[in-house]
């Protein structure tokens, strides 16, 4: 049989990520593909950048979108930042923080873990020590919304510590940045990454990324040449940046539709308003708690450092999670994510982020949940969930 047309199944996607794309950017990504030097397109670019400022809160100059995914906006921040023989301060409280420690072993330099049990907050505290006892250090490096967990860090201490050390902050927002409130110019984060495929409800395969006057210095006064030659934003920007309407020196081919659907995303977030986003967020993720706890689960990161957007739900004893898991998908069409590292079959990580932030997504994912754990055999609290979010959503 000769290939196909391929045909995706419809899916609520209600896990770690990507989360469920709207009609309207779908749409904006069918339309007419142009060069990625054509006068239009570079309208285009502009505008992304304003509505990138806007939701990343900042007037930062160099604020793009890169071609790539969240890891590559990582990367990006690491190999332009820091140099060979740099020492920088990690905090790892989760596989992101893990892997910030592994981009900065790559450039060359050393990397002062500051360690925090998952599912918890970096501490402060030990940030400040480990800065004291490491003077002169290049960075100080956090995850602020923790998509391994759901746990939540307090981004404007750790980026105040940063600048009372003469260090840079370089934040990752991949799962924060349209979802809580993010506020880079007032906290003064230096360099901020982040994906598309989150709380901005855009397909995966860019990373918005903001640099700040202190980064941009630091990129300037670099003593070797940034060892990624795709990710030398000293010459992406050549790219992005110009004379408005065109000027632009080519670097690659930009991903010219992926930016139709985030200009289309970022849009809707400005018509929405981003502090209503930010509630909207917040309300959905207590009406989900009240229905799972009203059901008997129990939630596995405290609630004063829990993120809304991402919410890892302790299993009960007795049941095939992954089985459970391939049921939702298949009979339920929902998809809900499973527990990394430690924390493998011990927890499911539920998504609310961007447009499966709904009540009609609350109540399906529960109605689906309990279904399963019922037939799994579950001692639930069987019909008490929905009318437990339904009064959440109401109040």
């Amino acid at each position: 049989m000769s290939p196909q047309s391929f045909q995706p199944p419809r899916r609520i996607l209600m896990g770690p990520g990507p989360s469920d794309v709207h009609p309207r950017v779908l749409a904006a990504m069918a339309r007419p593909t142009i060069g990625h030097l054509d006068p239009a397109f570079v309208t285009l670019m502009d505008e992304i950048k304003d509505l990138l400022r806007y939701a990343f809160r900042t007037q930062n100059e160099l604020t793009i979108p890169l071609s790539g995914p969240g890891s590559a906006g990582m990367e990006c921040c690491f190999v332009n930042l820091v140099e060979p023989g740099d020492t920088v301060v990690v905090c790892v409280n989760g596989v992101f923080g893990g892997r910030m420690k592994e981009n900065v072993e790559r450039c060359g330099a050393r990397a002062v873990i500051v360690e925090d049990a998952w599912g918890q907050g970096v501490n402060p505290a030990k940030v400040e020590a480990a800065l004291a006892a490491n003077p002169g250090a290049k960075a100080l490096a956090f995850v602020h919304a923790e998509t391994s967990t759901g746990a939540r860090s307090d981004a404007e201490t750790l980026c105040r510590l940063a600048r009372g050390a003469g260090a840079l902050a370089i934040v990752d927002a991949v799962t924060s940045l349209g979802g809580i409130p993010l506020e880079v110019d007032r906290w003064g984060a230096d360099a901020v990454y982040s994906g598309t495929q989150k709380c901005l409800s855009c397909p995966p395969g860019l990373s918005p990324i903001t640099f700040g006057a202190r980064a941009v210095a630091a990129l300037k006064g670099r003593r070797t040449k940034v060892q990624s030659w795709f990710l030398d934003l000293s010459l992406v920007m050549a790219y992005w940046e110009g004379p408005k309407g065109g000027g632009r020196s080519y670097h690659h081919t930009a991903p010219v539709n992926a930016l139709y659907g985030l200009h289309e995303a970022l849009v809707m977030l400005r018509e929405e308003g981003l502090e209503v986003a930010w509630a909207r967020h917040a309300k959905t993720h207590g009406a989900l708690v009240a229905g799972l706890e009203a059901m008997g689960l129990k939630m596995k990161v405290d609630a004063a450092v829990r993120l809304p957007e991402l919410n890892a739900v302790e299993i009960p004893a007795g049941i095939d999670e992954a089985a459970l898991r391939r049921k939702l998908l298949e009979v339920h069409g929902l998809e809900i994510g499973a527990g990394l590292g430690g924390w493998a079959g011990k927890v499911w990580r539920i998504g609310l982020m961007g447009q499966s932030a709904t009540a009609d997504h609350i109540l399906k994912c529960l109605d689906a949940l309990e279904s399963g754990l019922l037939d799994a055999g579950a001692k639930v609290n069987a019909g008490k969930a929905q009318a437990a979010a339904r009064s959440a959503l109401s109040a």
